[in-house]
């Protein structure tokens, strides 16, 4: 699995550069986007178990929208920090351990549901924790993707590794759905530790022959990256419409367990299958989101996939059975993968390499901030009033903003400010 010396790594030939499944070609890319697959995997099943296992502990929206929160909060709290440990230290040792604490923290989780000893506070302090490990993961993993390939295939593997994500979307839900019912929350937990594993074996692997990074004191590494982002006018429009896309899209994922449970009377395998129907979308629409954006631009893929989400949350608010909200699932995927790849696809191409985690540390922070924020808020405002009304201000979220930043945060256009190799 060891890459060439060069900083473009080493390909096995399999596929032409440029293509759609070209980072395949890359034999590191190859392995750690399998291994990824399953951790995914895990995760997924463990967040639905969390989630649906919050709906058994609580009645409280709040309680139920915050497992959501918990688990992106950290991102926007500790982000910053690890896009600096990311830029100071070897990357491929970060995410190792990030993704040893994480199976740690999963097993504990696992042993401590056998016990019958799980509360909403103590549910909701095991998903902080693990969000602890994804803050310190996301940007050593998002920085280390040029490791794996070519630049020129860069957003090709970004886009794979939304599929990756996507596919575990699709299949994980389900197949936690599945094993709660017919088991046991703490048997989801216990596939969730156990599948951290095979990263774990991948990455002590895996040997990328790059020069040892220059280390600053931590804070003025953050205060480099920062510097950077907010002197670069095509990042800092980037961040802020992160952001935007994050509050809005964050009323779906936080308050589907209440509404499949609540309002459309469904069981734990509903909310898996409204969570795979959500990333089968996702995967279809990352297959093409790449050539999308070369033909009509990021503006155009992203004011498209913003409409997308918000068509999903009308037919969401309209449905009165499973059946009926499984198209609001579609086409939401589709619009949560359109908007956000493109996004970050934005930041890795202007990002210098030597500060590419902490500019991808920040888009973690503002982007997943905004999430953990409006799961909060959307959770608060539907306690007060009803889930409707909630989903309806949420669209009316997205489209509002969407009109307004395309005219004061236009995305920027192709080779405005994009990193120099």
């Amino acid at each position: 699995m060891a890459d060439g010396p060069d900083t473009a790594p080493a390909r096995s030939g399999m596929m032409a550069t440029g293509g759609t499944l070209a980072p395949f070609g890359y034999p590191a890319f190859r392995a750690i986007w399998i291994a990824n697959l399953v951790s995914n995997l895990g995760s997924m099943i463990q967040a639905v178990a969390a989630a649906w296992l919050m709906t058994d502990l609580t009645k409280s929206h709040v309680l139920i929208a915050l497992v959501q929160a918990s688990a992106t909060l950290p991102i926007m709290a500790f982000g910053v920090f690890a896009g600096a440990i990311a830029d100071n230290f070897d990357r491929r040792r970060v995410m190792l351990a990030a993704q040893i604490g994480m199976l740690v923290v999963s097993a504990i989780l696992t042993f401590v549901s056998w016990a019958g000893a799980i509360t909403p506070w103590s549910l909701l302090g095991f998903t902080l924790m693990v969000g602890i490990g994804t803050a310190l993961n996301a940007p050593a993993w998002q920085a280390s993707v040029r490791a794996q390939v070519g630049r020129r295939d860069l957003p090709q593997a970004i886009s794979l590794n939304t599929i990756a994500f996507n596919l575990a979307r699709s299949v994980g839900p389900a197949l936690g759905g599945l094993l709660i019912s017919i088991w046991s929350v703490t048997l989801a937990f216990g596939l969730n530790a156990l599948s951290y594993t095979l990263l774990i074996v991948v990455l002590l692997r895996w040997k990328p022959q790059l020069s040892a990074p220059a280390r600053e004191p931590m804070l003025a590494s953050i205060a480099a990256g920062i510097r950077f982002s907010a002197g670069s006018s095509p990042l800092r429009r980037v961040l802020l419409r992160g952001f935007c896309l994050g509050f809005g899209f964050a009323a779906y994922s936080a308050l589907l367990p209440v509404i499949v449970r609540n309002r459309l009377h469904g069981n734990e395998i509903d909310y898996g299958l409204m969570l795979g129907a959500f990333g089968i979308a996702s995967i279809v629409s990352a297959l093409f989101v790449s050539n999308l954006r070369r033909r009509i631009g990021s503006e155009a893929v992203v004011g498209a996939g913003t409409l997308a989400f918000t068509i999903g949350y009308l037919i969401l608010l309209n449905a009165a059975t499973i059946p009926m909200a499984l198209p609001a699932a579609f086409v939401a995927g589709s619009g949560w993968v359109m908007a956000l790849t493109s996004i970050n696809v934005a930041v890795q191409m202007r990002a210098p390499e030597n500060i590419l985690g902490r500019c991808m540390s920040l888009y973690q922070a503002i982007t997943f901030g905004g999430m953990a924020l409006g799961a909060w808020s959307w959770g608060t405002v539907s306690e007060h009033t009803t889930i409707p009304v909630t989903l309806a201000l949420a669209g009316g979220w997205l489209m509002t903003s969407l009109v307004i930043l395309r005219l004061f945060a236009p995305m920027p256009v192709r080779g405005e400010g994009v990193a120099a190799e």
